[in-house]
């Protein structure tokens, strides 16, 4: 299954992903340098599609697209970084 674009919504400071009438989405604040995402919400009904999963990869690869550094505080993005270490070099060492 394609799954439709993840938007930046910079006025809900968060990147959204609408399907089926649901919006799954990754809030954030930005930092100078860099971006803190702060927690993923996957609807219930989106489930077991690889919704969190695409959230995870696009925000990471959006941080490295323009060269911001990390705070992982979400937890899921957190567990996407240690199973991914592609992206570890993103991890803010200090805010």
């Amino acid at each position: 299954m394609t799954l439709p674009p993840i938007v930046l919504n910079e006025a809900a400071q968060r990147f959204e992903l609408h399907l089926d009438g649901f919006t799954a989405y990754e809030a954030f604040e930005r930092f100078p340098g860099g971006i803190n995402y702060l927690h993923t919400v996957v609807p219930e009904q989106l489930s077991g599609r690889g919704i969190g999963g695409a959230i995870a990869r696009h925000v990471l690869d959006y941080a490295a697209e323009h060269q911001l550094q990390v705070i992982p505080t979400c937890v899921f993005i957190r567990g996407y970084i240690e199973k991914h270490p592609e992206y570890q070099r993103l991890v803010a060492t200090h805010p």
